[in-house]
């Protein structure tokens, strides 16, 4: 039977594509972003999390760890024990029947605002059979958005394509090399990808994220520019840094560790997308 993992389902979201949406984020990436806002998004698994903030320092949620596994560590159990309530499961496992049934209770209020889904994460397309399965049951029911990185197997992709009304689509970095550097991963597939919605001429929409000296560099958005001119890609949104992402970090018992300047603000130049004859958004 086909799973999937939910760490959040976000409603009346107007964020994340048209309309008044409900947004699906999927845990697990493949992708190892420095600068990611979601880190609770990055593990496939449900896992045990705490929130600092409030935090007594009894200890006793990891006495409860060390009871049942023999390290300190958070377990399910340790949820119980917690004076102040802050220690939680992240992530709920659903079949996409299951899923798709609690989406679908309020569809005819995100249809009448012209919205509707959208699956996002972590990275949606590293869970493709459970998208795939979700994004068939909804077909005819409500609109489906992707909100994705597009790294995925071009043939995986494709499938996906074939059932998405609209996809969100990252450009990060142009340079594979340096894609590589701040992401872990190639980017080759992530151009194939693109070519193919833009050659068959799908709905989507080019969300570039701006991370200081990373992202918003003028080589960088030359490149990225210069791309998605060849594509015959007029319009794309950015996302400006968002100096808070370290703030969750703690939460999902991860060290926030960016080889980036974080206090530098982040460039979108809008010059670079104007000789182009890219219109652009600031998100």
């Amino acid at each position: 039977m086909i799973k999937g993992t939910v760490f959040s389902i976000e409603e009346f979201s107007t964020f994340d594509g048209p309309g008044i949406r409900t947004t699906v984020f999927l845990k697990g990436c493949p992708l190892k972003c420095t600068w990611c806002h979601n880190p609770e998004g990055q593990n496939f698994e449900p896992q045990i999390v705490k929130s600092p903030n409030g935090c007594l320092g009894c200890g006793k949620c990891f006495d409860k760890g060390e009871e049942v596994t023999g390290k300190r560590k958070l377990v399910k159990e340790s949820i119980y024990v917690c004076p102040r309530n802050l220690v939680r499961e992240c992530g709920t496992i659903y079949t996409p029947e299951e899923l798709c049934k609690k989406l679908l209770k309020n569809v005819d209020i995100l249809t009448d605002s012209g919205g509707g889904i959208t699956f996002s994460g972590g990275e949606p397309l590293s869970s493709h059979e459970f998208l795939l399965e979700c994004l068939k049951l909804l077909e005819g029911k409500a609109h489906r958005t992707v909100q994705t990185s597009g790294f995925c197997p071009p043939n995986i992709f494709k499938e996906i394509a074939k059932n998405t009304d609209l996809f969100l689509f990252d450009q990060k970095i142009f340079d594979n090399e340096t894609h590589q550097k701040y992401t872990g991963q190639s980017n080759t597939n992530i151009k194939e990808n693109l070519k193919y919605l833009a050659d068959n001429k799908k709905s989507f929409i080019i969300r570039i994220p701006l991370i200081p000296t990373v992202t918003d560099t003028e080589k960088n958005i030359t490149e990225i520019c210069s791309y998605l001119k060849s594509l015959g890609i007029n319009y794309a949104e950015l996302l400006p840094y968002n100096k808070m992402a370290g703030g969750k970090y703690p939460l999902a018992g991860k060290n926030y560790k960016p080889n980036f300047d974080t206090e530098k603000e982040p460039q979108p130049h809008a010059e670079i997308f104007e000789k182009f004859g890219i219109s652009i958004k600031i998100m």
